[in-house]
C-alpha cells in the first residue's frame, strides 16, 4: 500500500437525540476534512465491519452487552455514560470497535493505520462511563492475543483524561502494558492503576508535556518491545479544550503526534491510532486539530516507505 491505510464506517456519523443542535458528528467532520481538503483520497478509507457479539463477550460482561442491546439502562447508567440509550446507538457503538479491530489488523499490515474514531478508555466489562460504551482498544487488543496475531501490546494513552479502563481490564494481563499520561486533577476523579501512570497538573504546557514523552518512551519500547501499539491521541491536553485543563498549543499538539508515531515506527513497532477526546470551545477547530494525528502519520509512513 502507497498510501497510509485510514477507517471509516457511515454509522460513525449517528448522532445522538440531544445532538440535533450540531449537522454532524465531529467523526464525520473529521472524515470530510481530509477529503474535502485534499489531505487523504477515497480510496485509503477502509471500512470495517461492526464488532460481533461474541468479539465484545471477550471483555465485556454477558449481561451488560445484554441490556446494551435492548436498551434496558438504567436512569444511574444513562447518567454515568453521558447519554441516553437510542437503537442507533448500538450500530454506532459495534462499528467503532469494529474500526478498530480492523485499524490494528491494518497496523500489523502496513506499519501504521489511523482509525477516524475510537478511544473509549473509560468503559469497563460491566459498565460505561464518561461518555464511553464498549471499549474498543480493550476488545481489539484483546483478540489479537486471542487469536495469536501478537504477543505483546503497549498501550499510549495521551489522552487528558486517565484510560481507567484499560488500567482495570489490564491489571492481571502482563502482555498488555497499559502507560497513561493525564491530568492528575481530571476526570476520572478515582483513577485505576496503569502499569505506568503519569500525573500532571492543570495547565501543563508544550515544554513539560513533551519533556515526559521524551524521557519515558524510548526505555519504554526498548524494555517492552511490543508487537502492536495501541495509540489514544486525544487532543483534549489543547489549551482551548473545555474539559482538558492542560495548555498544549498546536504545535505542541503536532509535535507529541509526530514525536510518538515516529519514536515507534522508527524502532519497527506498528503503530494503531485511535482520536481520543476533544471537546473544543469552538466545536468548528476539532477536525483541524485531530488532524494533526493524520498529517503526522502520513509524514511517518511515508519517510519510512511503509
Amino acid at each position: 500500500m502507497t498510501k497510509l491505510p485510514l477507517v471509516y464506517h457511515p454509522h460513525y456519523s449517528i448522532l445522538w437525540p440531544k445532538a440535533h443542535r450540531f449537522p454532524m458528528t465531529k467523526f464525520e467532520m473529521f472524515y470530510n476534512y481530509l477529503l474535502q481538503g485534499g489531505l487523504a483520497d477515497p480510496d485509503q478509507f477502509h471500512e470495517p465491519r461492526p464488532a460481533s457479539e461474541s468479539t465484545l463477550g471477550l471483555v465485556h460482561s454477558p449481561q451488560y452487552l445484554s441490556a446494551f442491546q435492548d436498551g434496558s439502562w438504567s436512569e444511574k447508567v444513562q447518567r454515568r455514560i453521558g447519554m441516553p440509550w437510542y437503537p442507533e446507538l448500538v450500530l454506532r457503538t459495534h462499528a467503532e470497535v469494529g474500526g478498530t479491530i480492523l485499524t490494528t489488523r491494518l497496523a500489523l499490515e502496513y506499519g501504521l493505520a489511523c482509525n477516524m474514531a475510537g478511544g473509549t478508555h473509560h468503559a469497563f466489562p460491566d459498565h460505561g462511563s464518561g461518555f464511553c460504551i464498549l471499549n474498543d482498544m480493550a476488545v481489539a487488543a484483546r483478540l489479537a492475543l486471542v487469536q495469536g496475531r501478537v504477543r505483546q501490546v503497549l498501550i499510549i494513552d495521551l489522552d487528558v483524561h486517565q484510560g481507567d479502563g484499560n488500567a482495570f481490564i489490564f491489571k492481571d494481563e502482563p502482555r498488555v502494558f497499559t502507560f497513561s499520561v493525564h491530568g492528575a486533577r481530571n476526570f476520572p476523579a478515582r483513577k485505576q492503576v496503569s502499569d505506568l501512570d503519569i500525573g500532571l497538573e492543570n495547565e501543563t504546557g508544550d515544554e513539560a508535556y513533551l519533556a515526559v514523552l521524551y524521557e519515558r518512551l524510548p526505555d519504554l519500547l526498548s524494555r517492552i518491545r511490543p508487537d502492536l501499539v495501541l495509540y489514544d491521541a486525544g487532543v483534549d491536553v489543547h489549551g482551548e479544550d473545555r474539559l482538558g485543563k492542560f495548555a498544549l498549543t498546536d504545535e505542541g499538539l503536532a509535535q507529541r503526534d509526530r514525536y510518538v508515531l515516529g519514536t515507534c515506527v522508527k524502532q519497527g513497532f506498528p503503530v494503531a491510532c485511535v482520536v481520543g477526546g476533544g471537546y473544543a470551545r469552538d466545536r468548528n477547530e476539532l477536525p483541524r486539530l485531530h488532524g494533526y494525528l493524520y498529517q503526522a502519520a502520513a509524514q511517518v509512513y511515508q519517510a519510512h516507505r511503509l
